[in-house]
């Protein structure tokens, strides 16, 4: 092989330093990947592997929101259930005082005491209607007497939402409001039936609202379960296998070392020509 002497360009000493930029590249890779525990940390790392990642975590992203979401809906469920129970309990000693007053035995002192016991006990039930909120959101329509309709989003998508409404429960809207009483044992007797179809509808309502908080429960459940996959699978994409990121830093860095004493000799080359010219 012909040796080539040049002292303006040393070929051999630019190639070994071009490989050691090279291998230096991949000692800082192996520095970031081992430190930081990702395979990835820049798109120039991977880049379709980068582009694949950032779309799972935006979905993983999305799927954790949508949970939180589902779990806040369950809670608003709770807190609007809590409040219907409190109703029923009302709405249960308003029964026992209407068949009380429907008996002969009572004098007009005791219905006068037992409608105004009634009276307060519908007072109550409105109170609770008028006054549960759950993040200042009036949960039974804030005295409007409507039903307030609520839409969660419970999935990462668009259109991935769960719509059910919530009832009012004062004692208007359930009938046993004005023009109901025990006053008298012929109003005592109405209120009897109308006090059964109160608590009859309440009871729809609440088993209404338990069917929701069961399906968000599975939806968590669901939604829990496919972030759980979805971040599996993202790790072995960006994570770091360590034993290899670990042998491939190893292996350059004997790499680089023996560049750094190759470029040494290299280096030495021109001097070559001083010998010629001796």
């Amino acid at each position: 092989m012909a040796m080539n002497f040049s002292i303006n360009n040393n070929a051999a000493a630019s190639g070994i330093l071009s490989n050691l930029n090279y291998v230096q590249n991949q000692i800082n890779t192996s520095y970031a990947q081992l430190s930081s525990g990702n395979r990835i940390n820049s798109a120039a790392d991977d880049p379709a592997g980068y582009a694949i990642s950032q779309q799972m975590q935006s979905q993983v992203n999305g799927l954790n929101a949508a949970t939180q979401n589902s779990q806040n809906g369950v809670s608003l469920i709770q807190t609007a259930t809590g409040a219907m129970g409190q109703v029923m309990s009302i709405l249960q000693t308003m029964n026992t005082l209407a068949v009380e007053a429907a008996n002969g035995t009572q004098n007009t002192a005791d219905l006068n005491n037992l409608q105004s016991e009634w009276t307060s006990l519908t007072s109550q039930i409105t109170t609770i209607n008028n006054n549960t909120q759950f993040n200042t959101i009036a949960l039974f329509g804030g005295g409007t007497g409507s039903s307030i309709a609520m839409t969660l989003q419970v999935g990462a998508t668009n259109g991935q939402v769960l719509t059910f409404s919530i009832n009012s429960i004062s004692a208007g809207a359930l009938n046993v409001g004005s023009g109901v009483g025990i006053s008298t044992m012929t109003a005592a007797s109405s209120a009897i039936s109308a006090v059964a179809a109160a608590i009859s509808t309440l009871s729809t309502y609440q088993a209404d609202l338990g069917a929701v908080q069961n399906q968000l429960n599975y939806t968590i459940s669901n939604l829990q379960n496919s972030s759980m996959n979805l971040q599996n699978a993202e790790a072995t994409i960006t994570n770091t296998n360590m034993a290899q990121a670990y042998t491939t830093f190893s292996q350059n860095q004997i790499l680089n070392q023996v560049g750094d004493a190759m470029l040494s000799q290299a280096q030495q080359q021109p001097g070559a020509i001083l010998k010629l010219l001796q």
